[in-house]
């Protein structure tokens, strides 16, 4: 049994290791496949009954091409890469990685916002260019310093990691509303309750999304979604680049409307040098790593192997189609 991973890198560069995979059968990983050269995906999966991709897509032209395909497994939690409907008509299963990254990905999140809040790698570089050993008094500081307790606390998607996020929220002292499409009353307490999107838009000081990317929420916060917020907002993202539109939320940043980003997803990633956020005020972008602590690509890639391993007893599991 043939089996590919088209691009391996990201999840594995070289401190894990690929040997339960390769246990399974004749195992190729390529580090990285070229996304736009549909051929040469082709090229390389030609003869695979076994494919494992992350970010390089699987269309329906590229399974039409493969005769042999039989399984594709995502190394990610998000599966829109891949054309899984018609995988599904075509009797091959797509399945993906849930709940793999929760914590990391929920710990990143509020990095982000106690870096915005405190701007710790600025003090720091500012001490090692000598500005406290001449400075007059015996501390300074060279942004605003926020404290996070009694702030509201906005969250946008109340799935695992949604609900991680608010956890630590409330331990900071911050009181939480949550918004979802599928309430569970029993996540509801005194610090943390239910709201709706226009509610949070208006009372959250901090909104952080959390929610899948669907074409009902692509760009949910643009131009009139900001209007609506409190002033000095800060705005967290660590879930899909395409639920922001991008210029809307520079001219927030660089206007003060919205006080401050940190981001962790772009709607093109990498992004193009002329994104309109890299020269926003007070935004901070990191690339797409908040799901990439070792602990969480080590769970990662047990799962993998067990949705495999499990789809060859024919009892397939995390099946998306």
């Amino acid at each position: 049994m043939k089996i590919v991973v088209l691009d391996g890198y990201t999840e594995n560069p070289g401190d894990l290791s690929w040997e339960a995979l390769a246990s399974l059968g004749d195992l190729t990983v390529y580090d990285r496949t070229p996304r736009q050269e549909q051929e040469e995906i082709i090229r390389r999966m030609k003869g695979a009954e076994i494919v494992i991709t992350n970010k390089t897509p699987i269309t329906r032209q590229i399974i039409d091409a493969c005769s042999n395909l039989r399984y594709i497994g995502l190394l990610s939690t998000g599966y829109n890469i891949v054309d899984y409907q018609y995988a599904g008509e075509k009797g091959i299963p797509v399945t993906n990685i849930p709940a793999y990254g929760t914590e990391a990905v929920a710990q990143f999140t509020i990095a982000l916002l106690l870096e915005i809040c405190h701007h710790i790698g600025l003090h720091s570089q500012a001490v090692h260019e000598g500005k406290w050993e001449n400075c007059p008094d015996f501390c300074f500081w060279e942004s605003p310093l926020i404290e996070l307790q009694g702030k509201v606390l906005g969250i946008v998607g109340f799935g695992r990691i949604g609900r991680s996020v608010a956890r630590i929220g409330e331990a900071l002292g911050m009181n939480v509303l949550a918004y979802s499409p599928h309430r569970k009353p029993e996540e509801e307490r005194e610090t943390c309750r239910y709201a709706s999107l226009d509610q949070i838009f208006q009372e959250a000081d901090v909104i952080s999304l959390h929610c899948p990317l669907f074409p009902e929420n692509e760009r949910m916060i643009n131009r009139e979604t900001i209007s609506r917020m409190k002033d000095g907002v800060i705005l967290l993202n660590t879930a899909r680049g395409q639920l922001i539109d991008e210029q809307a939320l520079a001219e927030g940043l660089n206007s003060g409307k919205v006080y401050a980003a940190g981001l962790d997803v772009l709607a093109e990633e990498p992004p193009k040098g002329d994104n309109p956020l890299l020269k926003a005020k007070n935004c901070i972008i990191t690339p797409h790593i908040a799901w990439a602590s070792r602990a969480a690509r080590e769970r990662l890639m047990n799962i993998a192997v067990s949705n495999l391993k499990a789809f060859l007893t024919g009892q397939p599991e995390n099946v998306v189609n």
